[in-house]
């Protein structure tokens, strides 16, 4: 792939209309896309199998809970991880990381002779996993144009729960026979095709500005983004890079950025609390509950839920960057709402027959559905875009544990809940939690449609509100001026 030349006198930019569209920037969203495929599918595989490796290795409640949550566990690490090994090595380097661990451990776990075996197989894959959702929508985020940022990093969920979507069919297809291994191996091989065009990409050109590396961010910069002119765009981000006093954890509990870490944090955490995973990981024992047994029909389901979900994230991102963040966001968390109170009635009547049936059919669907509109397109974005380039992998590390935090708990106690309070008050406890997300996010959530990277920063320096005009920030003795590119080594 060529990369276009840069003069050394900037030309005028043109308009946005003007400027064709860059390949190279849809070839960073495919591949971030591809990689989202294999997170969704991976997440989506052990629903099936689990119901058919609990038998060959004699699991009780509590050690499928274990197989779970492992992954959830070896994920909270990889996002720990993930921030400073995309900032040490880069985006790129974190992303092939990625991939090849995904090929590797998912084979791994596909062949384990043991509940042992595989979930230490499975721990490690969910380091992979921790470190590509910080990885991933970073690479995307940082590659795209603002007007379409919020679309691109977006589609990152619609590939995840299209890899949800097939994870399902291919649990239906292969229930018959009981193929466990099959289930959880299938993945090995796009993980492995993926490397290909990763290894033809070049890094983001933030990251390359974060490495001193101007020039080279530069030429980047002119073969992503047909919007802005590419010097003039690497010298806005190099200032604020400069302003920046670093990108560790404590940065993020100073002002500015407190205010924005607790919205991060308190975000990530309700993504999940509110128990969307407890109906991917488990949805053939709830269907089975509800009372749909017969005909595969507990594996079938959730496969026609998943398809709901992907058009209700392709309807995300066609209307996300046209409505806003927020109005996505609370129109979804507000459906889950509603949509946990029908289950909560539903489970509730103590008589699952006939027409109540599909109505907790029809709540499960729309509530997967409000989910992935809402919080499963939002948190991508706001994980890649609520700090400024310095803190920008920290924030989404710290935004990402807070979630698999909270997916954790989902995952592990779940099906004790459920066996210990019943279903009615485990959907109505989730729906609390989900009214309370609510109000987190009409308070807290900022409307950054349309804003450039290095502009959102103003937000939270302002206390939470968006300034007519820029806010200054002093610049330390030495950094560079507000036009100036420093030289590439």
């Amino acid at each position: 792939m060529s990369i276009a030349s840069v003069s050394a006198t900037p030309p005028t930019p043109p308009t946005p209309s003007s400027r064709p569209a860059r390949p190279t920037g849809r070839l960073f969203a495919l591949t971030g896309a591809v990689v989202g495929v294999i997170y969704g599918y991976d997440t989506g595989s052990i629903s099936g199998a689990l119901v058919f490796l609990s038998k060959d290795f004699h699991l009780s409640e509590a050690e499928k809970g274990l197989v779970n949550s492992i992954l959830v566990f070896g994920s909270i690490v990889g996002a720990l991880l993930g921030g400073k090994l995309a900032d040490a090595l880069g985006r790129k380097a974190a992303m092939l990381i990625v991939a090849a661990s995904y090929a590797v451990f998912v084979a791994c776990s596909a062949l384990a002779p043991n509940v042992l075996v595989l979930d230490i197989v499975r721990f490690l894959l969910g380091i992979a996993i921790g470190i590509s959702i910080v990885a991933a929508p970073l690479y995307v985020a940082e590659s795209t144009p603002a007007r379409i940022r919020g679309a691109s990093v977006a589609a990152y969920q619609v590939a995840t729960v299209a890899g949800i979507v097939l994870t399902y069919f291919v649990n239906w297809g292969l229930s018959g026979g009981g193929h466990w291994r099959w289930m959880l191996g299938l993945s090995a091989i796009p993980a492995a095709l993926v490397l290909i065009p990763l290894l033809r990409l070049p890094d983001t050109p933030r990251w390359y500005v974060l490495k001193g590396r101007t020039e080279r961010a530069v030429e980047v910069m002119a073969m992503t983004d047909p919007d802005v002119d590419p010097r003039t765009e690497v010298a806005v981000v190099s200032a604020a890079l400069a302003q920046e006093s670093g990108g560790s954890v404590r940065s993020l509990l100073r002002r500015p950025y407190a205010r924005a870490a607790f919205f991060v944090v308190g975000l990530g955490f309700f993504c999940q609390i509110t128990g969307i995973n407890a109906v991917t990981y488990y949805s053939p024992q709830i269907f089975e509950e509800m009372g749909f047994t017969g005909d595969g029909q507990s594996f079938l389901l959730p496969s026609f839920v998943q398809l709901a979900s992907l058009a209700a994230t392709v309807l995300a991102i066609l209307v996300i960057d046209r409505l806003g963040r927020r109005v996505v966001l609370l129109c979804g968390i507000g459906t889950m709402v509603l949509m946990l109170a029908v289950l909560t009635a539903v489970f509730g009547t103590g008589t699952l027959q006939g027409a109540t049936t599909w109505v907790g059919f029809a709540a499960i669907l729309l509530f997967t559905a409000a989910f992935n509109f809402g919080f499963g397109s939002l948190i991508w974005v706001y994980a890649s875009e609520a700090f400024p380039a310095q803190l920008r992998s920290t924030g989404a590390s710290v935004m990402l544990t807070a979630d698999l935090v909270a997916n954790l708990l989902i995952a592990q106690f779940f099906p004790s809940l459920m066996a210990w309070a019943g279903a009615a008050r485990t959907f109505a406890g989730l729906g609390v939690l989900a009214l309370a997300a609510l109000v987190f996010a009409a308070v807290t959530a900022p409307e950054t449609k349309g804003r450039q990277l290095e502009e959102i920063q103003d937000y939270w320096r302002n206390g939470g509100r968006w300034p007519r005009t820029p806010v200054p920030e002093p610049v330390s003795p030495g950094a560079l001026g507000s036009g100036s590119v420093p030289p590439s080594p």
